[in-house]
């Protein structure tokens, strides 16, 4: 059996969407290119609005581009306003704080891909719009930059404009972004949007799951960040062209595996599914100095499970009590050091149960 590790074909361009609210883990069905989908040109509610989204950690293990969360307190945040110097219909990037490579123009920047196909998808034409964006996501860390600046930025739009896209349409709006960043996939756009554990069932139509973790059960993500860059595009370029079907029998039983955890709130089968990966972790984990050292480290100082986030170089590790998370992650960032010669650092959090949403506004 062979498997294709490129990116997803970019769905045909017409809009369906379906949805089963009386499902306990919903399915959002769309199926686009990015087209206007409101009947008429809203009118803007507000003058400005600042909106903030979550990083994420994508794959999850053997999730590979279908499996993806939101991780709670860190993330990028992108403020907006009305701004009658810019002509109406577009949008101009004032101001970038973070890195000096990040490019204002809207059109090679993942805030401004995504704002301008959230515009389009409301039909804006009156108004023209000013993006300052303000990056808590280091580039190339595997927590999902990228995708928390398309997040924010799209949510942004559709909030000044009365809120009129639904989920699924935002998660569309962002993917115009990554497409054109690091590859059509949106194991880090939607939980980046839509918060908490997703799913992606299938991307032509894209369909989304959300994964409900028990309310009532603790989940700390121990997040140790190296400093070194792995790009995206570098990262799915070392991926296998074909994949045999006993690694790909025993990737889908540890998938299921883990979203049965998920759904249980059972921490012991989720950190062993996340660290069962024999695809494409084998293919990474050599790319980034000391990375089996750490996930060695995490698992034998207690954590439940360990692997690479997105394509990396972070290491997620799961655990269910912030403390001992803390000292775990120390460990982890030794490791680093001791076998990569790499200063981490380490932070331990919560999963982001919201996602990309509003944080203040002001009301014209």
């Amino acid at each position: 059996m062979a498997v294709c590790f490129s990116s997803p074909v970019k769905p045909t361009p017409y809009f369906t969407i379906r949805t089963q609210p009386k499902l306990k883990n919903p399915i959002f069905r769309c199926q686009c290119s990015v087209t206007t989908i409101t009947t008429s040109e809203p009118q803007p509610i507000y003058t400005s609005v600042r909106s903030f989204a979550p990083a994420t950690v994508a794959n999850l293990g053997p999730g590979f581009d279908f499996l993806g969360c939101a991780v709670d307190g860190i993330g990028d945040y992108v403020s907006l306003r009305l701004d009658p110097a810019v002509h109406p219909g577009e949008i101009l990037i004032s101001d970038i704080d973070g890195p000096s490579k990040l490019s204002k123009n809207p059109l090679c920047n993942c805030a401004g891909i995504a704002a301008i196909a959230a515009m389009k998808m409301l039909g804006i034409r009156s108004v023209g719009l000013s993006l300052s964006l303000e990056k808590g996501l280091p580039l190339g860390s595997g927590l999902g930059s990228s995708a928390a600046s398309a997040a924010a930025a799209c949510v942004a739009v559709n909030e000044m404009f009365g809120g009129k896209l639904k989920p699924d349409e935002l998660v569309l709006a962002g993917l115009e972004s990554e497409a054109k960043v690091s590859g059509y996939h949106a194991d880090n756009i939607a939980p980046a949007i839509m918060g908490g554990f997703i799913l992606i069932r299938s991307y032509d139509p894209l369909e989304l799951m959300r994964l409900e973790f028990p309310i009532n059960k603790e989940l700390f993500f121990v997040l140790v960040s190296p400093e070194f860059e792995a790009p995206t595009k570098k990262m799915r370029a070392a991926l296998p062209a074909e994949v045999g079907m006993p690694h790909h029998v025993w990737n889908c039983s540890q998938a299921g595996a883990l979203v049965a955890s998920v759904l249980q709130g059972d921490l012991v089968g989720l950190g062993k599914a996340l660290s069962s990966d024999k695809i494409v972790e084998p293919k990474r984990a050599p790319l980034i100095p000391g990375m089996e050292a750490v996930k060695k480290a995490a698992i034998e100082v207690g954590a439940f499970g360990c692997t690479i986030s997105g394509a990396g170089p972070t290491a997620v590790a799961i655990v269910e009590d912030e403390e001992r998370g803390r000292m775990i992650g120390e460990k982890m960032a030794e490791a680093f050091w001791r076998e990569g010669n790499l200063k981490a650092a380490v932070a331990v959090k919560r999963l982001d149960r919201v996602g990309a949403r509003l944080i203040s506004s002001i009301s014209r």
